[in-house]
């Protein structure tokens, strides 16, 4: 039998926390003396000691780890295939922020994407596509609703009478009923009537206009800086945007830091 001083310093932990899984039922001493109220624990109960400590290591809680306390092999697998699961998409959301602070940092040090802008004349175009609302521009905002969008797009295409001419185009413009929200459009060009059979599309009409564009290189998410370089050189040229801003899928191969994207910004 080890005295809780001893027990602690075997099992690398405070006596405090010994006392704190104590109180939580997680590992009860073996003998509790009735007078002195001392704790002992035996050497097979490291094993459990060790066990309470990499499961807290590994992310879970301690009421969490009292659950797990009498799982079997296969539910134990079960948790830790989720915790690793979960692990794995914060490790993503980490490498995607690390992302998009370094596009910034280059952007604060000049070295942003470059201002390559070619002003086009764009052909009047008929589309069919499915409109959202987003609360912002912000991509926190923009990014949770053109995705799904642009997915329930592709689901409703094949059962529609409808022949893509053109790559998939995002539309965006404010909701002027309201200070912040975004009306979005996931479209593709097609020559429609628009009596057919659109299996829920809408058909969007745009004219011919003027745009300044420019490719922006990577993922969508990162794409803020290259719409901000656009913005920059409109105002620079003293010209004046217009709506809807578009852009225009060119390339979206399965990594997505291989994308190429079209930014499109109507000139009034």
């Amino acid at each position: 039998m080890f005295a809780i001083g001893e027990f602690a310093r075997h099992g690398r932990v405070s006596i405090r926390m010994l006392r704190h899984y104590d109180a939580l039922g997680l590992l009860r001493p073996a003998y509790v003396d009735p007078s002195t109220g001392y704790r002992s624990y035996t050497a097979g109960q490291l094993a459990d000691l060790n066990r309470i400590v990499a499961l807290k290591d590994l992310g879970f809680t301690l009421e969490q780890v009292g659950a797990m306390k009498d799982l079997g092999p296969d539910e134990l697998r079960a948790m830790l295939t989720l915790r690793r699961a979960q692990l794995e998409s914060t490790v993503a959301e980490s490498y995607a922020r690390l992302a998009q602070v370094e596009s910034r940092l280059r952007s604060l040090e000049g070295d942003g994407p470059a201002a390559d802008v070619v002003v086009k004349e764009l052909p009047p175009v008929r589309l069919v596509g499915l409109t959202a609302t987003a609360a912002s521009f912000t991509p926190d905002d923009i990014t949770p609703v053109v995705r799904p969008l642009c997915a329930e797009l592709g689901r409703r295409l094949p059962d529609a009478d409808v022949h893509p001419s053109g790559r998939l185009t995002c539309l965006y413009e404010r909701n002027h009923e309201s200070e912040d929200e975004v009306v979005v459009r996931a479209t593709v060009p097609a020559a429609v009537d628009a009596g057919g059979n659109l299996n829920g599309l809408e058909v969007i009409d745009l004219p011919a206009m003027r745009a300044a564009t420019l490719v922006h290189r990577g993922p969508i998410d990162q794409v803020l800086p290259s719409w901000q370089a656009l913005a920059r050189w409109i105002d620079d040229n003293g010209r004046r945007a217009a709506e809807p801003a578009r852009e225009l899928y060119l390339d979206t191969p399965d990594d997505p830091a291989d994308w190429v994207t079209e930014l499109q910004e109507p000139l009034d």
